[in-house]
């Protein structure tokens, strides 16, 4: 299954901190990556692991044209971490996951199907819902 990665954020001693569009958050180690494959331990060289970003289409991460990671191998060895923003998603995040249109969304608001101020809230133009709600009234999504 496909989890699409949001932000990535490099830390000290080689790990990342990684937000997939679930709302879901996982710290990930390089290390073992540097200790095992030679590619890799350019890693540890000068100040190329804070130039880490997301691929397009959030598929992965790289460094350059030749140091990557695909967002499986990052869900799949990433240790999950608590934050204050687990399990939220804005409606583009969640119209995607479900197959949903992000009207489909504002309507179940405005219906209090999903209920403004508890399930989702609006930040400037942007909303925000919870998996929860998405779960209870849509079931499993789609893609994850």
């Amino acid at each position: 299954m496909f989890h699409k990665i949001k932000d990535v954020t490099p830390l000290p001693d080689l790990r990342l901190r990684v937000l997939f569009a679930n709302g879901t958050t996982k710290l990930y180690d390089a290390t073992p990556l540097t200790e095992h494959l030679d590619a890799f331990q350019e890693l540890r060289r000068g100040h190329l692991f804070e130039d880490v970003e997301v691929d397009a289409g959030g598929y992965g991460v790289s460094w350059n044209d030749d140091l990557d990671l695909s967002c499986d191998e990052i869900w799949e060895h990433g240790e999950p971490i608590t934050t204050e923003f687990d399990g939220l998603m804005s409606f583009a995040d969640a119209s995607d996951l479900w197959g949903l249109s992000e009207s489909t969304l504002r309507k179940a608001v405005s219906y209090g199907k999903i209920v403004a101020g508890v399930d989702a809230r609006k930040f400037g133009k942007q909303w925000v819902v919870t998996s929860a709600a998405m779960h209870r009234e849509y079931g499993e999504p789609l893609s994850a």
